[in-house]
């Protein structure tokens, strides 16, 4: 089976006019996104706002993105529903449909303990006929704690990984302490896109990144250059990606920054399907302007002419590339505590 690794963008989903799926649009955006060389998909995730489409529409953006795919790389298909009985719906639609894997939230709206937390997967984990992946998110649905994963981890062997959205790297080295000894296969995932580096740093085999839906050529390269060792300018790729991570997720109703970074890349992604105030629509203008810019640091696009003048992005020489990993860890963690990301 292909592998789940790399970077796995949470796809964005083109909307009309009248906030439909534009499905000639996806299909341009999920072809072009693989083209960048994104590793994989993870359609129906947070980012491609799953809450705000029915389960018609929610099967209907997984077959676009299947059939437009083509196997050319695997998909990790969001299948986080209210039930049990509907993940398991989910499960099989997707399994049909010849996704990888699928990704299960833990229960919404209602906290559950570790023992309910644990009875609920493994409810699904015994009935499934596709591989799933854990999604852990606190923000918005009860924290999977690390017992309970490595539980759920060891007794069933559908369970092949999961996709941290906490950005607590303690919480992943913890988990791959307890889990990677006894089940070496086992896949580690962030979602958090400020802690890439330091993720991949502790153990982690990739991410699912939203940023990769307006920059999917520097999170790729990110991930390359930890393969290869190449701390030091990773860390410098790891910082400007924060920045505009940083634009893209606190100054937007979220995920409305990620689909104003993926259409400076030439895509048209309509309207957002939450209402907004007319207010918002008018800042719309002027935030996107300045994702443009940070965007254009990359040199993926053409500077607008209003952007601040800034200094050239610091790549370091490769002689300096094998700079103790521990020193370049520190340091990033410093700037995120300095910028109340952890």
């Amino acid at each position: 089976m292909a592998p789940i690794e790399g970077i796995f963008t949470p796809t964005l989903v083109p909307l009309d006019e009248r906030g439909e799926i534009q499905e000639a649009e996806l299909r341009r955006f999920i072809s072009w996104l693989i083209e960048k060389g994104v590793h994989g998909l993870y359609p129906n995730g947070s980012t491609g706002e799953f809450t705000r489409f029915t389960v018609e529409e929610r099967r209907r953006i997984m077959k676009i993105v299947v059939d437009e795919t083509r196997g050319r790389v695997p998909i990790l298909a969001g299948a986080a529903e209210a039930n049990v009985k509907e993940t398991l719906a989910a499960c099989d639609a997707y399994a049909e449909m010849g996704c990888r894997a699928v990704a299960i939230v833990s229960p919404i709206y209602y906290r559950l303990s570790p023992d309910s937390t644990y009875a609920y997967f493994a409810e699904i984990a015994r009935r499934t006929p596709i591989d799933l992946t854990l999604y852990n998110i606190p923000l918005f649905a009860t924290p999977i704690d690390v017992q309970t994963i490595t539980r759920l981890a060891l007794d069933f062997p559908r369970v092949i990984g999961i996709k941290d959205s906490s950005g607590d790297v303690a919480q992943m080295v913890r988990m791959i302490a307890a889990i990677r000894p006894r089940r070496p296969d086992f896949v580690f995932l962030t979602g958090w896109d400020c802690v890439l580096v330091p993720m991949l740093l502790a153990g982690a085999n990739g991410g699912t990144n939203a940023s990769s839906n307006a920059v999917p050529e520097v999170t790729r390269r990110l991930y390359e250059l930890c393969r290869q060792g190449k701390w030091e300018e990773a860390s410098v790729w790891q910082q400007r990606v924060l920045e505009l991570f940083d634009a893209m997720l606190q100054v937007f109703e979220f995920p409305d920054g990620f689909r104003a970074g993926a259409e400076t890349r030439g895509f048209n992604f309509g309207q957002p399907r939450i209402p907004q105030t007319g207010n918002q629509k008018e800042d719309r203008t002027r935030l996107a302007n300045m994702v443009r810019c940070l965007i254009a640091d990359f040199e993926l696009i053409a500077k607008p002419g209003s952007c601040p003048v800034r200094s050239p992005m610091p790549v370091p020489k490769s002689d300096e590339s094998n700079l103790d990993a521990k020193v370049l860890v520190d340091r990033i963690m410093v700037e995120l505590g300095k910028r109340g990301v952890i």
